[in-house]
C-alpha cells in the first residue's frame, strides 16, 4: 500500500450520515408511540419546542443534538437531487 497518497475525511458526509441515523431512530420513536412522525419533525423544526418529540428511545435528546438550519439544507439539496 502506498503510504504517500493523501486520504480525505468529509466531515459534511458524517454529519449527515449521523443526522440521518438520529432522525430515523427519532422517526421510529414518535412512530412506536402512535405519533405521525413527519408532522411531529416538522412542529419541531418550525417551532424548535422539543416537546413536539417523545423521550422515548432517548429521541428529544438526539433531536437536540441536530442543528436544524443543517437539517434544512440537507433536506432542501435531498428534495432537489443534489
Amino acid at each position: 500500500m502506498n503510504n504517500e497518497q493523501t486520504m480525505t475525511f468529509s466531515v459534511i458526509e458524517d454529519t449527515e450520515g449521523e443526522m440521518k441515523k438520529n432522525l430515523t431512530i427519532i422517526y421510529d420513536a414518535l412512530r412506536e408511540k402512535g405519533y405521525n412522525p413527519i408532522n411531529q419533525i416538522v412542529g419541531y423544526i418550525l417551532s424548535e419546542d422539543p416537546t413536539y418529540i417523545t423521550t422515548y428511545n432517548n429521541a428529544r435528546s438526539l433531536i437536540r443534538h441536530i442543528d436544524r438550519d443543517e437539517l434544512l439544507q440537507v433536506l432542501v439539496k435531498s428534495y432537489l437531487g443534489e
